[in-house]
């Protein structure tokens, strides 16, 4: 058998493929199953996003008492919430990346955080008190890793006017930024409580 005698079979293969694509039924059920995929993808986008998206509320951040009878309550005391400009800042501007990719990676490593609800890690004020330092060093490091990214989605060095500032505030911030310290560097307890080592540590820099 020669050569075209053995691409014989391949061949009337494709010759059927081909015009069963392109007969007028075939069309209709291509371009039918095109525009199905079309919504689909779109419904399951849309849906995706907006659990995504869910998970970025206040009310779902402070759902869990773990978070609802501790630091949110101090979160409410801070300028974040209340403040003369009436601009509020919630978790998610603090904790979750606004970049797509940078978000999906959070909302990744949260699923670690689901698994310690499960065991009640810190089910107890007391047993949050005991993790407070680990807790708050591991946000310390990570705002310190990207630059306090979260916090210039607000506070951009472009936009800030230093000399508007107290005169306090000037004479930390002004060698700060020429060193090229970033926020949290200076800005620990500006939301939260300071867990009892980093008090004894350091003072903390509200201005």
């Amino acid at each position: 058998m020669g050569k075209d005698g053995k691409l014989a079979p391949l061949k009337a293969w494709i010759g059927r493929a081909w015009s069963f694509f392109w007969s007028p039924s075939s069309r209709v059920s291509l371009g039918a199953l095109l525009i199905a995929g079309a919504i689909g993808g779109i419904l399951f986008w849309g849906g995706f996003n907006w659990a995504m998206e869910s998970t970025n509320t206040l009310a779902f951040c402070t759902s869990s008492h773990e978070m609802r009878d501790t630091v949110y309550q101090e979160y409410k005391q801070s300028i974040h919430y209340k403040n003369p400009m009436g601009v509020r800042a919630i978790c998610s501007d603090c904790h979750v990346p606004h970049q797509w990719i940078y978000k999906i990676q959070r909302k990744i490593q949260a699923s670690n955080e689901l698994l310690h609800k499960a065991l009640g890690t810190v089910g107890t004020p007391e047993k949050f008190e005991a993790h407070r330092l680990e807790l708050a060093t591991n946000v310390w490091n990570t705002m310190k890793a990207t630059n306090s990214r979260e916090c210039r989605n607000c506070h951009s060095d472009d936009a800030m006017d230093v000399h508007k500032q107290s005169e306090a505030a000037q004479k930390v911030m002004m060698p700060g930024l020429k060193a090229g310290l970033t926020c949290i560097d200076c800005h620990k307890g500006i939301a939260h409580r300071l867990p009892k080592m980093a008090e004894d540590d350091e003072e903390p820099k509200k201005e």
